[in-house]
């Protein structure tokens, strides 16, 4: 495993499971994988609504909770209730949260950091961050915080390289992290020629080019996945190296092409949206 050393010190995996769109059956199952195949880090947020399930997951495991990297996001509706992370604790059956995001910048997401404040200082969670903030919004938690965010969870892709982000990013010692690591599954992107050829020079899958890119790149990945040779194959990835102009030809692949773009009407229906996380699994 290789470790990106967080603002505060804290040491976060480099590669772990992303359990988004996943059942709590399916998130149970999936984690007990992961970490099965030496997997220590995993995600998941109030709004994925499998917390309990990831909870589980972790107690059959039968790895230790200290060894384990857990990450999990607050939900707008939760900003401002004074109780959030007491009760985001409760259903991951765990004493800390390793790694707490604000999940989108909706709502009254100023109350939503200041509880994570408040819960760092308290020792119930060990590093705080954002995801889904542009470079404005961010600038905008770092003149009012009193914890400087750790972490950005944000798009990235080898189409979507966000390269003046991660300058910002890397000046303000934010460490990055990709969902949509793969490009949502896009055919066109996974199957660029580049990584076909890469694929086979060093036996890999064109994913595993893909992500081994990520993680040279200073990328954090979490691809989800509900299949176990795939997240299998997913952490099979600290065994070989790109070059540097393997790096350069990815990098000129960046069309600044998103998959998902928040608008002003989707972050009001989010701060909107109240997630059953009480009635999951």
């Amino acid at each position: 495993m290789e470790y990106a050393t967080l603002n505060n010190k804290i040491k976060m995996p480099m590669a772990g499971i992303g359990t988004f769109l996943l059942s709590p059956d399916e998130a149970e199952s999936s984690v007990l994988s992961a970490l099965g195949c030496g997997y220590r880090l995993i995600d998941t947020a109030n709004a994925y609504v499998n917390e309990k399930a990831v909870g589980r997951a972790m107690k059959k495991s039968g790895v230790p909770r200290e060894e384990i990297f857990l990450e999990t996001k607050l939900w707008p509706a939760f900003y401002e209730q004074e109780n959030a992370v007491e009760k985001t604790l409760e259903r991951l059956d765990t004493d800390y949260i390793d790694l707490l995001l604000i999940h989108q910048p909706a709502g009254n997401y100023v109350a939503g950091y200041r509880l994570m404040e408040k819960a760092y200082k308290e020792g119930m969670v060990k590093a705080i961050g954002l995801s889904n903030f542009n470079e404005n919004q961010i600038k905008e938690i770092l003149d009012i915080c009193t914890v400087k965010p750790a972490v950005l969870q944000t798009e990235l892709h080898p189409y979507s390289q966000e390269r003046k982000l991660k300058s910002f990013l890397d000046k303000e010692g934010i460490v990055v992290q990709a969902w949509y690591p793969l490009g949502h599954g896009d055919k066109k992107l996974i199957n660029e020629p580049l990584f076909s050829k890469l694929a086979e020079k060093y036996n890999k899958s064109n994913a595993q080019i893909m992500l081994r890119w990520h993680i040279q790149s200073g990328n954090i990945v979490i691809p989800g996945s509900k299949n176990p040779e795939h997240i299998k194959a997913n952490f099979d990835l600290f065994d070989f190296a790109l070059t540097d102009d393997e790096m350069a030809q990815i990098a000129a692949m960046d069309k600044q092409k998103r998959y998902y773009t928040s608008t002003p009407d989707m972050l009001k229906s989010y701060a909107r949206m109240v997630p059953d996380v009480d009635g999951q699994k």
